[in-house]
């Protein structure tokens, strides 16, 4: 008798980048939070960052806080997968900790605007799942800009006038969530990640698991 097909739980499979991006304040840093808490499978693509850090912010954590020559240096290099201006700060992804997860198998999450999502597709297509989040209104978006307490005025109204033309890219996502309830929001997105992780084009270990399936004898 030959030997049964291996486990449908060990099926290998190659990585997903999971890219959530919305205009400031719309809550995907929140949804990106809950998804590391409760899938210890996804880990976080730590960005550069050429912006100071915010007092929640841990640096090594949320962002490699960097200066604007070194940012310059790493881009010039080729060492960002992808980078953005935003609010006149550069962010970037660095290529080689990506690159190495995507081929052992492990998931990474990219909390990044349309800018950095446009780039990876177009670099990675096959490996991302990308996900806007919307507000449920301009003036819910303001007000939670306001409770987050964390930027001065003139900063939130630079990012309310900013927000229209990033919601402008919704259309180039593969799935849109209006963030009204948190908790709905949150199970949506989970409810994607576990869809995507079984794709067939992303599990290179079934054409093994198919073929012992086919060769298997059952006892009779």
């Amino acid at each position: 008798m030959r030997p049964a097909a291996s486990s449908p739980s060990k099926i290998a499979r190659r990585g997903l980048m999971l890219v959530l991006s919305s205009p400031s304040g719309a809550g995907k840093s929140t949804i990106a939070r809950n998804l590391l808490d409760d899938d210890h499978s996804l880990e976080i693509s730590v960005s550069v960052t050429t912006r100071q850090k915010r007092p929640s912010e841990i640096a090594g954590k949320h962002y490699h806080f960097i200066t604007v020559p070194q940012f310059e240096r790493m881009r010039d290099a080729g060492d960002l997968l992808e980078w953005a201006e935003v609010h006149g700060n550069y962010y970037g992804t660095p290529r080689e900790p990506v690159e190495q997860a995507m081929a052992e198998g492990r998931d990474m999450l990219f909390d990044i605007d349309w800018q950095g999502a446009l780039q990876l597709q177009e670099k990675m297509k096959a490996d991302v799942v990308s996900i806007f989040v919307l507000p449920p209104s301009m003036t819910e978006l303001q007000s939670r800009l306001h409770r987050r307490a964390e930027d001065t005025e003139e900063v939130i109204r630079t990012r309310l006038l900013n927000s229209r033309a990033e919601i402008e890219h919704w259309r180039e996502y593969d799935y849109v969530i209006v963030n009204d309830d948190l908790d709905e929001a949150f199970g949506y997105v989970s409810c994607i990640v576990k869809a995507e992780r079984i794709r067939r084009d992303r599990r290179h270990g079934l054409f093994d698991f198919v073929q012992g399936l086919l060769t298997e004898e059952p006892a009779l």
